[in-house]
């Protein structure tokens, strides 16, 4: 349902009236809107340009690859497999997206938020630690431990964190309410970010030496 907000104007006798109309409608005006990659530079829009609807096909709205575990051989011992915009075309404009997460014994998704969207988080298999923390000037920790079957929201923009606290590999699924709800590392976004900060700016952040501050930014990685 379409959004009207109108204005009148009535100056003074025999003054025109003026009329403001705003509208905005917050719902779809069509059946989808596939992504068409190869028409992306044409114009900027809040998503992404539409491919012409007679040439969708099933496999703009379809994936295959969830049921395949990710490689968490990596420092922090786990890995993100996303399902977004760009792996289904078709989540163009529909508001939601969702991703898989592997974990080995005591691997973590360290602290982190996503900008754009809330995420709705399940256990499939283990005993994951997870928590978020509340803006200031509070900054709580809620956190909980979940196991198999478990289910936990992390609001959006608020940094959260996922743990394997079980003897075995943990895995789980996630639903985000955006498209393309992004993710921003604390870590890597601050000691890895491109150009980096000043090392003296973050020494004084953190309340600590340069050479702390430099051997941050070494072990800064992504993943």
């Amino acid at each position: 349902m379409a959004t009207h907000i109108i204005f009148f104007c009535l100056l003074a006798a025999f003054t025109p009236l003026f009329i403001s109309v705003f509208s905005f409608e917050p719902a779809p005006l069509q059946d989808f809107c596939v992504a068409d990659p190869s028409n992306q530079g044409a114009f900027r829009v809040n998503g992404m340009a539409c491919k012409n609807p007679l040439f969708v096909q099933a496999d703009d709205f379809y994936y295959s690859g969830l049921h395949i575990a990710g490689d968490t051989g990596n420092s922090y011992g786990y890995r993100v497999s996303p399902v977004t915009v760009y792996q289904i075309p078709g989540l163009n404009t529909l508001g939601l997206s969702m991703m898989r997460i592997d974990y080995a014994l005591w691997g973590a998704n360290p602290p982190h938020t996503h900008p754009r969207a809330t995420e709705i988080f399940t256990v499939l298999e283990g005993t994951l630690q997870v928590g978020f923390i509340t803006s200031d000037p509070q900054n709580r920790l809620i956190t909980k431990v979940l196991q198999r079957g478990d289910v936990f929201v992390f609001p959006v923009g608020l940094v959260h964190f996922q743990r394997n606290m079980g003897h075995s590999n943990a895995t789980a699924i996630a639903a985000l309410s955006s498209q393309n709800p992004g993710v921003i590392s604390i870590t890597n976004s601050i000691f890895g970010s491109t150009p980096p900060i000043s090392t003296e700016i973050l020494a004084q952040a953190f309340g600590v030496d340069n050479k702390t501050v430099h051997l941050l930014k070494k072990k800064s990685i992504h993943v």
